[in-house]
Protein backbone atom coordinates (compact mmCIF):
# COMPACT_ATOMS: atom_id res chain seq x y z
CA UNK A 1 0.00 0.00 0.00
CA UNK A 2 1.79 3.15 -0.83
CA UNK A 3 -0.09 6.85 0.81
CA UNK A 4 0.29 10.23 0.09
CA UNK A 5 -0.02 11.79 -3.19
CA UNK A 6 -0.50 9.25 -5.84
CA UNK A 7 -2.62 10.41 -8.48
CA UNK A 8 -1.16 10.19 -12.17
CA UNK A 9 1.44 8.18 -11.06
CA UNK A 10 1.78 5.27 -13.41
CA UNK A 11 0.96 1.73 -12.23
CA UNK A 12 4.61 1.23 -13.43
CA UNK A 13 6.31 3.22 -10.93
CA UNK A 14 3.88 2.07 -7.56
CA UNK A 15 4.63 -1.29 -8.39
CA UNK A 16 8.64 -0.41 -7.72
CA UNK A 17 7.59 1.58 -4.52
CA UNK A 18 5.55 -1.89 -3.47
CA UNK A 19 8.51 -4.64 -3.67
CA UNK A 20 10.32 -2.35 -1.12
CA UNK A 21 7.73 -4.07 1.25
CA UNK A 22 9.80 -7.04 0.17
CA UNK A 23 13.57 -5.81 0.57
CA UNK A 24 14.97 -6.40 4.51
CA UNK A 25 17.00 -3.67 5.86
CA UNK A 26 19.88 -4.20 8.50
CA UNK A 27 19.01 -3.66 11.84
CA UNK A 28 22.22 -1.51 12.78
CA UNK A 29 22.00 0.71 10.03
CA UNK A 30 19.31 3.89 8.90
CA UNK A 31 18.74 2.07 5.61
CA UNK A 32 19.50 0.15 3.19
CA UNK A 33 21.87 1.26 0.16
CA UNK A 34 19.36 -0.33 -2.37
CA UNK A 35 16.69 1.52 -0.78
CA UNK A 36 18.27 4.70 -0.74
CA UNK A 37 19.22 4.13 -4.55
CA UNK A 38 15.38 3.00 -5.35
CA UNK A 39 13.65 5.69 -3.81
CA UNK A 40 16.04 8.42 -5.10
CA UNK A 41 15.64 7.40 -8.39
CA UNK A 42 11.70 7.54 -8.24
CA UNK A 43 11.93 10.73 -6.37
CA UNK A 44 13.97 12.34 -9.12
CA UNK A 45 12.14 11.49 -11.65
CA UNK A 46 8.73 12.64 -10.26
CA UNK A 47 10.17 15.74 -8.52
CA UNK A 48 8.02 14.45 -5.35
CA UNK A 49 9.72 13.37 -1.96
CA UNK A 50 9.05 9.73 -1.40
CA UNK A 51 9.43 8.44 2.47
CA UNK A 52 9.96 4.78 4.04
CA UNK A 53 9.15 3.90 7.40
CA UNK A 54 11.16 1.32 9.07
CA UNK A 55 11.08 -0.68 12.41
CA UNK A 56 13.40 -1.92 14.47
CA UNK A 57 13.64 -5.60 13.09
CA UNK A 58 14.34 -4.05 9.76
CA UNK A 59 11.12 -4.36 8.22
CA UNK A 60 9.52 -1.42 6.10
CA UNK A 61 6.45 -0.44 7.38
CA UNK A 62 5.06 2.47 5.34
CA UNK A 63 6.14 4.24 2.04
CA UNK A 64 4.39 7.60 1.06
CA UNK A 65 4.94 10.10 -2.07
CA UNK A 66 4.66 13.60 -1.32
CA UNK A 67 4.75 16.46 -2.98
CA UNK A 68 8.51 18.43 -3.97
CA UNK A 69 8.81 20.07 0.05
CA UNK A 70 6.64 17.29 2.03
CA UNK A 71 5.49 14.35 2.47
CA UNK A 72 2.98 12.34 4.41
CA UNK A 73 4.47 10.91 7.84
CA UNK A 74 2.51 7.46 9.34
CA UNK A 75 0.54 7.64 12.31
CA UNK A 76 2.54 6.57 15.17
CA UNK A 77 2.29 6.37 18.75
CA UNK A 78 5.03 6.39 21.31
CA UNK A 79 5.20 5.21 25.01
CA UNK A 80 6.25 7.41 27.60
CA UNK A 81 9.99 8.01 28.20
CA UNK A 82 10.81 5.55 25.42
CA UNK A 83 11.05 6.55 21.53
CA UNK A 84 8.14 5.22 19.41
CA UNK A 85 10.75 2.28 17.34
CA UNK A 86 9.94 4.17 13.79
CA UNK A 87 12.75 5.94 11.77
CA UNK A 88 12.19 7.31 8.42
CA UNK A 89 14.18 7.73 5.59
CA UNK A 90 12.42 10.28 2.88
CA UNK A 91 14.03 12.26 -0.44
CA UNK A 92 14.60 15.77 -1.18
CA UNK A 93 14.94 15.70 -4.89
CA UNK A 94 15.77 19.36 -4.34
CA UNK A 95 19.26 18.06 -3.76
CA UNK A 96 19.22 19.76 -0.04
CA UNK A 97 19.27 16.96 2.88
CA UNK A 98 19.12 19.50 5.45
CA UNK A 99 16.11 18.45 7.53
CA UNK A 100 13.01 20.86 7.17
CA UNK A 101 11.02 22.72 10.34
CA UNK A 102 8.58 19.89 9.18
CA UNK A 103 10.99 17.21 9.75
CA UNK A 104 11.71 18.09 12.97
CA UNK A 105 8.10 18.76 14.61
CA UNK A 106 7.55 15.39 13.08
CA UNK A 107 10.61 13.75 14.86
CA UNK A 108 10.41 15.13 18.26
CA UNK A 109 6.09 15.05 18.30
CA UNK A 110 6.38 11.12 16.87
CA UNK A 111 9.48 10.57 19.15
CA UNK A 112 11.22 8.76 16.21
CA UNK A 113 14.49 6.87 16.00
CA UNK A 114 15.35 9.19 13.55
CA UNK A 115 14.78 11.55 10.75
CA UNK A 116 16.69 10.99 7.62
CA UNK A 117 16.67 13.09 4.62
CA UNK A 118 18.55 12.47 1.55
CA UNK A 119 19.15 14.81 -1.08
CA UNK A 120 18.61 14.20 -4.24
CA UNK A 121 20.81 15.09 -7.50
CA UNK A 122 19.73 13.93 -11.43
CA UNK A 123 17.51 10.82 -9.92
CA UNK A 124 20.99 10.09 -7.70
CA UNK A 125 21.38 10.04 -3.94
CA UNK A 126 24.38 12.54 -3.08
CA UNK A 127 24.09 13.07 1.08
CA UNK A 128 21.91 12.76 3.79
CA UNK A 129 21.09 14.39 7.22
CA UNK A 130 19.58 12.47 10.72
CA UNK A 131 17.77 14.10 13.34
CA UNK A 132 17.59 12.21 16.32
CA UNK A 133 15.62 13.28 19.54
CA UNK A 134 17.63 15.08 22.32
CA UNK A 135 17.07 16.72 26.09
CA UNK A 136 18.30 19.74 26.83
CA UNK A 137 17.44 21.22 30.51
CA UNK A 138 14.74 18.99 30.57
CA UNK A 139 12.92 20.03 27.60
CA UNK A 140 12.59 17.62 24.55
CA UNK A 141 14.76 18.73 22.09
CA UNK A 142 16.55 17.70 18.56
CA UNK A 143 20.05 17.20 17.27
CA UNK A 144 20.94 16.98 13.45
CA UNK A 145 24.52 15.35 11.99
CA UNK A 146 26.52 17.60 9.69
CA UNK A 147 25.98 16.88 5.73
CA UNK A 148 27.22 12.96 5.32
CA UNK A 149 28.05 11.12 1.89
CA UNK A 150 25.68 8.31 1.98
CA UNK A 151 28.40 5.74 2.85
CA UNK A 152 29.25 7.50 5.71
CA UNK A 153 25.30 7.53 6.83
CA UNK A 154 24.72 3.95 6.07
CA UNK A 155 27.81 3.06 8.48
CA UNK A 156 26.07 5.26 11.38
CA UNK A 157 25.82 3.70 14.73
CA UNK A 158 22.72 3.99 14.52
CA UNK A 159 21.96 1.60 17.24
CA UNK A 160 23.78 2.79 19.59
CA UNK A 161 22.72 6.35 19.01
CA UNK A 162 19.06 5.33 20.07
CA UNK A 163 20.28 3.47 23.40
CA UNK A 164 21.64 6.61 23.95
CA UNK A 165 18.52 8.94 23.30
CA UNK A 166 16.58 6.66 25.35
CA UNK A 167 18.69 6.32 28.52
CA UNK A 168 18.39 9.97 28.85
CA UNK A 169 14.76 9.83 28.40
CA UNK A 170 14.68 7.96 31.41
CA UNK A 171 16.55 9.92 33.30
CA UNK A 172 15.38 13.17 32.82
CA UNK A 173 11.36 13.95 33.46
CA UNK A 174 11.62 16.10 30.54
CA UNK A 175 8.49 18.44 28.65
CA UNK A 176 8.06 18.61 25.08
CA UNK A 177 9.07 22.23 24.06
CA UNK A 178 6.67 24.48 22.29
CA UNK A 179 8.99 27.65 22.31
CA UNK A 180 9.27 29.13 19.04
CA UNK A 181 13.13 29.70 18.91
CA UNK A 182 14.59 32.85 16.45
CA UNK A 183 17.36 33.97 14.51
CA UNK A 184 16.76 37.41 13.63
CA UNK A 185 18.07 38.44 10.44
CA UNK A 186 18.89 42.09 8.64
CA UNK A 187 20.83 44.31 6.49
CA UNK A 188 23.38 46.71 8.09
CA UNK A 189 20.71 48.18 10.44
CA UNK A 190 21.35 47.32 14.45
CA UNK A 191 18.31 49.18 15.57
CA UNK A 192 15.68 47.91 12.80
CA UNK A 193 17.10 44.58 14.72
CA UNK A 194 17.16 45.35 17.66
CA UNK A 195 12.99 47.09 17.31
CA UNK A 196 12.32 43.44 15.24
CA UNK A 197 13.68 41.06 18.58
CA UNK A 198 11.16 43.31 20.52
CA UNK A 199 8.15 42.71 18.41
CA UNK A 200 9.23 39.13 18.36
CA UNK A 201 9.35 39.21 22.66
CA UNK A 202 5.98 40.98 21.89
CA UNK A 203 4.90 37.62 20.00
CA UNK A 204 6.59 35.23 22.77
CA UNK A 205 8.88 34.15 20.58
CA UNK A 206 12.68 33.76 22.37
CA UNK A 207 15.48 35.37 20.40
CA UNK A 208 18.94 33.13 20.01
CA UNK A 209 20.48 35.35 17.80
CA UNK A 210 21.29 37.55 14.94
CA UNK A 211 22.73 37.95 11.34
CA UNK A 212 23.28 41.36 10.06
CA UNK A 213 25.12 41.56 6.79
CA UNK A 214 26.64 44.31 5.13
CA UNK A 215 25.22 44.25 1.80
CA UNK A 216 24.00 47.16 -1.20
CA UNK A 217 22.01 45.37 -2.70
CA UNK A 218 19.27 42.58 -2.30
CA UNK A 219 19.62 39.01 -3.29
CA UNK A 220 16.58 38.52 -5.43
CA UNK A 221 16.87 34.56 -4.67
CA UNK A 222 17.68 34.78 -1.22
CA UNK A 223 17.37 38.55 0.05
CA UNK A 224 20.83 38.01 2.12
CA UNK A 225 24.10 35.96 0.14
CA UNK A 226 23.70 32.35 -1.20
CA UNK A 227 27.32 32.59 1.33
CA UNK A 228 25.17 34.00 3.81
CA UNK A 229 22.16 31.63 3.71
CA UNK A 230 24.91 28.38 4.52
CA UNK A 231 25.94 30.65 7.68
CA UNK A 232 22.37 31.06 8.60
CA UNK A 233 21.54 27.56 8.67
CA UNK A 234 24.83 26.26 10.73
CA UNK A 235 24.23 29.02 13.39
CA UNK A 236 20.56 27.66 13.12
CA UNK A 237 21.59 24.53 13.71
CA UNK A 238 24.23 25.33 16.33
CA UNK A 239 21.66 27.61 18.54
CA UNK A 240 18.66 24.86 18.19
CA UNK A 241 16.69 27.53 16.61
CA UNK A 242 13.05 26.80 14.89
CA UNK A 243 12.41 29.88 13.00
CA UNK A 244 13.71 32.74 10.95
CA UNK A 245 12.93 35.95 10.86
CA UNK A 246 13.80 38.57 8.25
CA UNK A 247 13.61 42.11 9.00
CA UNK A 248 12.32 43.43 5.40
CA UNK A 249 9.61 42.14 3.72
CA UNK A 250 10.57 38.82 1.67
CA UNK A 251 8.86 37.70 -1.65
CA UNK A 252 7.22 34.11 -1.92
CA UNK A 253 9.84 32.76 -4.19
CA UNK A 254 12.53 33.72 -1.62
CA UNK A 255 10.49 32.47 1.46
CA UNK A 256 10.84 28.76 -0.86
CA UNK A 257 14.69 29.13 -1.85
CA UNK A 258 15.20 30.09 1.66
CA UNK A 259 13.16 27.46 3.67
CA UNK A 260 14.34 24.32 1.24
CA UNK A 261 18.29 25.32 1.51
CA UNK A 262 17.88 26.08 5.60
CA UNK A 263 15.36 23.56 6.32
CA UNK A 264 13.61 25.82 9.07
CA UNK A 265 10.49 27.80 9.16
CA UNK A 266 11.03 31.21 7.56
CA UNK A 267 8.79 34.85 8.37
CA UNK A 268 9.58 38.45 7.17
CA UNK A 269 8.59 41.37 9.66
CA UNK A 270 5.40 42.04 7.78
CA UNK A 271 4.36 38.68 8.72
CA UNK A 272 5.33 39.05 12.23
CA UNK A 273 3.69 42.71 12.90
CA UNK A 274 0.53 41.20 11.24
CA UNK A 275 0.54 38.47 13.81
CA UNK A 276 0.90 40.55 16.72
CA UNK A 277 -2.11 42.59 15.23
CA UNK A 278 -4.28 39.26 15.25
CA UNK A 279 -3.32 38.07 18.52
CA UNK A 280 -4.07 41.69 19.93
CA UNK A 281 -7.31 42.47 18.21
CA UNK A 282 -10.50 42.56 20.13
CA UNK A 283 -13.28 44.81 18.53
CA UNK A 284 -14.67 43.43 15.99
CA UNK A 285 -13.61 46.02 13.75
CA UNK A 286 -10.43 45.83 14.53
CA UNK A 287 -10.40 41.59 14.00
CA UNK A 288 -11.96 42.79 10.45
CA UNK A 289 -9.30 45.36 9.52
CA UNK A 290 -6.48 42.48 10.63
CA UNK A 291 -7.72 39.51 8.51
CA UNK A 292 -8.36 41.98 6.00
CA UNK A 293 -4.56 43.30 5.81
CA UNK A 294 -3.22 39.04 6.58
CA UNK A 295 -5.03 38.47 3.28
CA UNK A 296 -3.91 41.32 0.59
CA UNK A 297 -0.62 39.90 2.02
CA UNK A 298 -0.87 36.77 1.36
CA UNK A 299 -2.84 36.60 -1.71
CA UNK A 300 0.03 37.32 -4.29
CA UNK A 301 2.00 34.66 -1.94
CA UNK A 302 -0.11 31.64 -2.17
CA UNK A 303 1.66 30.57 -4.78
CA UNK A 304 5.76 29.63 -4.60
CA UNK A 305 5.04 29.47 -0.67
CA UNK A 306 7.72 26.63 0.51
CA UNK A 307 7.17 24.86 3.58
CA UNK A 308 4.53 27.44 5.22
CA UNK A 309 1.59 26.08 3.13
CA UNK A 310 2.27 22.48 4.58
CA UNK A 311 1.24 24.23 7.79
CA UNK A 312 -2.01 26.13 9.37
CA UNK A 313 -0.20 29.39 9.53
CA UNK A 314 2.53 31.54 8.18
CA UNK A 315 3.10 33.54 11.27
CA UNK A 316 3.82 32.66 14.81
CA UNK A 317 2.27 29.72 15.46
CA UNK A 318 -1.10 28.97 14.53
CA UNK A 319 -3.41 31.91 15.64
CA UNK A 320 -4.93 34.81 14.11
CA UNK A 321 -8.32 35.19 12.47
CA UNK A 322 -6.52 35.53 8.59
CA UNK A 323 -4.85 31.58 9.26
CA UNK A 324 -7.61 29.78 7.97
CA UNK A 325 -7.64 31.34 5.04
CA UNK A 326 -4.36 30.30 4.41
CA UNK A 327 -5.14 27.11 1.99
CA UNK A 328 -8.23 28.33 0.08
CA UNK A 329 -8.12 29.32 -3.57
CA UNK A 330 -7.64 33.00 -4.34
CA UNK A 331 -11.06 33.69 -5.76
CA UNK A 332 -12.01 32.74 -2.33
CA UNK A 333 -9.82 35.20 -0.85
CA UNK A 334 -10.64 37.61 -3.52
CA UNK A 335 -14.54 37.00 -2.51
CA UNK A 336 -13.09 37.02 1.25
CA UNK A 337 -11.84 40.63 0.72
CA UNK A 338 -14.68 41.65 -1.16
CA UNK A 339 -17.13 40.62 2.06
CA UNK A 340 -14.19 42.47 4.73
CA UNK A 341 -14.16 45.42 2.32
CA UNK A 342 -17.99 46.05 2.81
CA UNK A 343 -18.05 45.55 6.29
CA UNK A 344 -15.13 48.16 7.18
CA UNK A 345 -17.45 50.44 4.54
CA UNK A 346 -20.27 50.28 7.16
CA UNK A 347 -17.65 50.89 9.92
CA UNK A 348 -16.73 53.83 8.20
CA UNK A 349 -20.41 55.23 7.51
CA UNK A 350 -20.84 54.55 11.11
CA UNK A 351 -17.85 56.81 12.14
CA UNK A 352 -18.93 59.65 9.96
CA UNK A 353 -22.07 59.68 11.79
CA UNK A 354 -20.16 59.79 15.10
CA UNK A 355 -18.48 62.14 13.96
CA UNK A 356 -21.13 64.74 13.01
CA UNK A 357 -22.68 64.53 16.62
CA UNK A 358 -18.85 65.33 17.24
CA UNK A 359 -18.81 68.51 14.79
CA UNK A 360 -18.94 71.39 17.20
CA UNK A 361 -16.03 69.83 19.72
CA UNK A 362 -12.54 70.66 19.07
CA UNK A 363 -11.07 66.79 17.91
CA UNK A 364 -7.84 66.21 19.69
CA UNK A 365 -5.81 62.61 18.66
CA UNK A 366 -3.01 61.23 20.29
CA UNK A 367 -0.45 59.88 17.65
CA UNK A 368 2.88 58.22 18.09
CA UNK A 369 5.29 55.31 17.91
CA UNK A 370 4.07 52.27 19.33
CA UNK A 371 4.79 52.09 23.19
CA UNK A 372 5.14 55.73 23.06
CA UNK A 373 3.04 56.11 25.90
CA UNK A 374 -0.37 57.14 24.31
CA UNK A 375 -2.95 55.18 26.02
CA UNK A 376 -1.04 55.58 29.63
CA UNK A 377 -1.79 59.52 28.54
CA UNK A 378 -4.74 58.84 27.28
CA UNK A 379 -6.32 57.78 30.50
CA UNK A 380 -4.18 60.44 32.81
CA UNK A 381 -5.94 62.89 30.80
CA UNK A 382 -9.53 61.23 31.89
CA UNK A 383 -8.33 60.82 34.87
CA UNK A 384 -7.74 64.44 35.81
CA UNK A 385 -10.19 66.69 33.52
CA UNK A 386 -12.98 63.62 32.63
CA UNK A 387 -16.24 65.29 31.62
CA UNK A 388 -19.49 64.32 33.08
CA UNK A 389 -20.63 62.12 30.18
CA UNK A 390 -17.32 60.33 30.66
CA UNK A 391 -16.83 59.41 34.16
CA UNK A 392 -18.69 56.03 33.72
CA UNK A 393 -16.87 54.73 30.96
CA UNK A 394 -13.89 52.43 31.63
CA UNK A 395 -9.69 53.09 30.84
CA UNK A 396 -8.20 51.87 27.56
CA UNK A 397 -5.99 49.38 28.20
CA UNK A 398 -2.30 50.52 28.60
CA UNK A 399 0.62 47.89 28.88
CA UNK A 400 4.71 48.28 28.26
CA UNK A 401 4.41 46.39 25.23
CA UNK A 402 4.45 46.89 21.47
CA UNK A 403 1.16 47.54 19.41
CA UNK A 404 -1.00 47.36 23.29
CA UNK A 405 -3.75 49.56 21.54
CA UNK A 406 -5.50 48.56 17.98
CA UNK A 407 -8.90 49.47 18.80
CA UNK A 408 -9.90 53.55 18.60
CA UNK A 409 -11.30 55.15 21.46
CA UNK A 410 -12.65 58.34 21.76
CA UNK A 411 -13.45 60.32 24.73
CA UNK A 412 -14.24 63.93 26.15
CA UNK A 413 -12.56 66.01 28.61
CA UNK A 414 -13.17 69.27 29.67
CA UNK A 415 -10.38 71.67 29.93
CA UNK A 416 -9.12 73.94 32.76
CA UNK A 417 -10.77 76.92 30.81
CA UNK A 418 -14.14 74.57 30.83
CA UNK A 419 -14.20 74.05 27.04
CA UNK A 420 -15.10 70.70 26.14
CA UNK A 421 -12.56 68.51 23.51
CA UNK A 422 -12.54 64.86 22.69
CA UNK A 423 -9.64 63.27 23.03
CA UNK A 424 -8.68 60.01 20.37
CA UNK A 425 -6.28 57.51 21.23
CA UNK A 426 -4.97 55.80 17.59
CA UNK A 427 -3.32 52.75 16.75
CA UNK A 428 0.73 53.22 17.06
CA UNK A 429 2.99 53.46 14.04
CA UNK A 430 6.46 51.72 13.61
CA UNK A 431 8.79 51.54 11.16
CA UNK A 432 8.19 50.02 7.96
CA UNK A 433 4.79 49.58 8.96
CA UNK A 434 3.18 47.10 5.83
CA UNK A 435 1.10 48.90 3.47
CA UNK A 436 -1.38 46.87 3.56
CA UNK A 437 -1.96 47.57 7.26
CA UNK A 438 -1.89 51.01 6.48
CA UNK A 439 -5.02 50.54 3.82
CA UNK A 440 -6.49 48.21 6.46
CA UNK A 441 -6.63 50.60 9.17
CA UNK A 442 -7.96 53.65 7.19
CA UNK A 443 -11.15 53.57 8.53
CA UNK A 444 -9.18 54.00 11.85
CA UNK A 445 -6.66 56.13 10.46
CA UNK A 446 -9.73 58.84 9.53
CA UNK A 447 -10.22 59.81 13.05
CA UNK A 448 -6.84 61.15 12.28
CA UNK A 449 -7.25 62.93 9.61
CA UNK A 450 -10.35 65.26 10.68
CA UNK A 451 -8.49 66.08 13.77
CA UNK A 452 -8.45 69.52 14.79
CA UNK A 453 -5.03 69.21 16.45
CA UNK A 454 -2.71 66.56 16.72
CA UNK A 455 -0.13 65.21 19.93
CA UNK A 456 2.52 63.71 18.93
CA UNK A 457 3.37 61.80 21.49
CA UNK A 458 7.41 60.47 21.82
CA UNK A 459 9.18 58.30 24.02
CA UNK A 460 12.45 60.59 24.97
CA UNK A 461 13.60 57.54 27.38
CA UNK A 462 14.14 55.67 23.90
CA UNK A 463 17.72 55.61 22.48
CA UNK A 464 16.29 55.74 18.64
CA UNK A 465 13.35 58.41 19.48
CA UNK A 466 14.93 60.75 16.33
CA UNK A 467 13.91 58.30 14.32
CA UNK A 468 10.19 57.15 15.84
CA UNK A 469 9.57 60.32 14.96
CA UNK A 470 10.30 60.34 11.44
CA UNK A 471 8.59 57.07 10.96
CA UNK A 472 5.78 58.81 12.56
CA UNK A 473 5.68 61.94 10.32
CA UNK A 474 6.14 59.53 7.19
CA UNK A 475 2.86 57.72 7.87
CA UNK A 476 0.75 60.89 8.72
CA UNK A 477 2.35 61.99 4.99
CA UNK A 478 0.91 59.03 3.80
CA UNK A 479 -2.70 59.37 5.72
CA UNK A 480 -2.57 63.26 4.53
CA UNK A 481 -2.10 64.52 7.93
CA UNK A 482 1.50 65.65 8.11
CA UNK A 483 0.21 69.89 7.78
CA UNK A 484 -2.52 69.49 10.89
CA UNK A 485 -1.30 71.58 13.77
CA UNK A 486 0.89 69.32 16.33
CA UNK A 487 2.38 69.66 19.63
CA UNK A 488 5.00 67.34 20.45
CA UNK A 489 4.44 65.93 23.88
CA UNK A 490 7.97 64.45 25.00
CA UNK A 491 6.91 61.33 27.22
CA UNK A 492 8.46 59.57 30.23
CA UNK A 493 11.08 62.47 31.03
CA UNK A 494 11.04 60.46 34.68
CA UNK A 495 13.15 58.02 32.33
CA UNK A 496 15.02 60.42 29.68
CA UNK A 497 18.12 61.17 28.60
CA UNK A 498 18.52 64.97 28.53
CA UNK A 499 20.44 64.81 25.62
CA UNK A 500 17.78 63.21 23.35
CA UNK A 501 15.52 66.59 25.07
CA UNK A 502 18.26 69.08 23.55
CA UNK A 503 18.24 66.95 20.05
CA UNK A 504 14.44 67.25 19.61
CA UNK A 505 14.68 70.70 20.60
CA UNK A 506 17.43 71.51 18.60
CA UNK A 507 16.12 70.08 15.23
CA UNK A 508 12.36 71.25 15.72
CA UNK A 509 12.60 74.49 17.42
CA UNK A 510 9.53 75.83 15.41
CA UNK A 511 7.46 73.24 17.43
CA UNK A 512 5.38 73.57 20.59
CA UNK A 513 6.69 70.85 22.90
CA UNK A 514 5.53 69.70 26.21
CA UNK A 515 7.57 67.84 28.50
CA UNK A 516 5.83 65.11 30.82
CA UNK A 517 5.53 61.88 32.45
CA UNK A 518 1.95 60.85 32.07
CA UNK A 519 2.58 57.43 34.25
CA UNK A 520 3.96 59.54 37.18
CA UNK A 521 1.75 62.54 36.13
CA UNK A 522 4.26 65.00 35.89
CA UNK A 523 3.71 68.26 33.94
CA UNK A 524 -0.15 67.25 32.69
CA UNK A 525 -1.24 70.59 33.91
CA UNK A 526 1.21 71.94 31.91
CA UNK A 527 0.19 70.06 29.16
CA UNK A 528 -3.58 71.14 29.74
CA UNK A 529 -2.78 75.16 29.62
CA UNK A 530 -1.05 74.76 26.48
CA UNK A 531 -3.93 73.06 25.29
CA UNK A 532 -5.67 75.86 26.59
CA UNK A 533 -3.70 78.55 24.19
CA UNK A 534 -3.38 76.67 21.41
CA UNK A 535 -7.20 75.25 20.95
CA UNK A 536 -9.17 79.08 19.70
CA UNK A 537 -11.31 80.15 22.53
CA UNK A 538 -14.79 80.10 22.01
CA UNK A 539 -15.84 80.37 25.69
CA UNK A 540 -17.56 83.74 26.54
CA UNK A 541 -18.99 84.72 30.56
CA UNK A 542 -22.60 85.49 29.59
CA UNK A 543 -25.67 86.37 32.15
CA UNK A 544 -29.21 85.08 31.45
CA UNK A 545 -32.54 85.96 33.13
CA UNK A 546 -34.61 82.84 32.21
CA UNK A 547 -38.44 83.34 33.19
CA UNK A 548 -39.57 80.70 35.72
CA UNK A 549 -41.54 79.40 33.06
CA UNK A 550 -38.87 77.59 30.92
CA UNK A 551 -36.88 76.45 33.70
CA UNK A 552 -35.89 73.68 31.74
CA UNK A 553 -33.14 76.09 30.25
CA UNK A 554 -31.46 76.47 33.43
CA UNK A 555 -31.12 72.41 33.90
CA UNK A 556 -29.30 72.28 30.03
CA UNK A 557 -26.80 75.54 31.28
CA UNK A 558 -25.77 73.26 34.61
CA UNK A 559 -25.51 70.66 31.90
CA UNK A 560 -23.34 71.79 29.17
CA UNK A 561 -21.40 75.14 30.67
CA UNK A 562 -19.89 76.17 33.96
CA UNK A 563 -22.23 78.30 35.94
CA UNK A 564 -20.42 80.68 37.73
CA UNK A 565 -23.44 82.18 40.04
CA UNK A 566 -27.45 82.14 40.46
CA UNK A 567 -29.93 83.89 42.15
CA UNK A 568 -33.59 83.90 41.80
CA UNK A 569 -35.16 87.53 40.84
CA UNK A 570 -38.55 88.57 40.55
CA UNK A 571 -38.80 87.45 36.46
CA UNK A 572 -36.48 84.74 36.56
CA UNK A 573 -33.85 83.02 37.23
CA UNK A 574 -30.47 85.19 36.68
CA UNK A 575 -27.53 82.70 36.17
CA UNK A 576 -24.10 83.88 34.99
CA UNK A 577 -22.09 81.22 32.99
CA UNK A 578 -19.35 80.27 30.82
CA UNK A 579 -20.58 79.55 27.27
CA UNK A 580 -19.72 78.14 24.08
CA UNK A 581 -20.72 79.91 20.67
CA UNK A 582 -23.37 77.28 20.79
CA UNK A 583 -24.80 77.36 23.95
CA UNK A 584 -24.75 81.59 23.83
CA UNK A 585 -26.34 81.23 20.20
CA UNK A 586 -29.68 79.13 21.62
CA UNK A 587 -30.56 81.22 24.53
CA UNK A 588 -29.22 84.81 23.09
CA UNK A 589 -32.96 86.09 23.36
CA UNK A 590 -32.48 86.09 27.63
CA UNK A 591 -29.14 87.41 27.67
CA UNK A 592 -28.96 89.98 30.40
CA UNK A 593 -27.66 93.36 29.84
CA UNK A 594 -26.98 95.02 33.23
Amino acid sequence: MISGNTSGIRNTILDKLEDLYNIQVPKDTICSEEVINIISLISGELNKEISVAIDRRGNIVSISIGDSSTVEVPVITAKEKKLCGIRIVHTHPNGNPRLSAVDLSALTKLKLDCMAAVGVNDNKPESIVMGFCDVEENILSYETTAILTIEQGINYNIISKISEVEDKFKEYNYIDDETERAVLVGIENQESIDELAELAKTCNVKVVGSLLQNRSKIDKAFYIGSGKVDELALNAQMLNANLIIFDDELTASQVRNLEENIGLKVIDRTTLILEIFARRARSKEAKIQVELAQLKYRLPRLSGLGTVLSRTGAGIGTRGPGEKKLEIDKRHIRDRIYDLNSELEKVKRTRETQRIRRNELTKVSLVGYTNAGKSTLRNALCETCLSREAAAKEKVFEADMLFATLDTTTRAIVLPDNRPITVTDTVGFIRKLPHDLVEAFKSTLEEVIYSDLLLHVVDVSSEYCMEQIEAVDDVLDQLGAVNKPIILVLNKIDKADEQNIKMIKEKYPEMTMVEISAKKKINLDGLLNVLCKVIPNTIRKTTYLIPYSDQSAVAFLHRNAKVESEEYAEQGTLITALVDEEVYNKYSKWIFEK
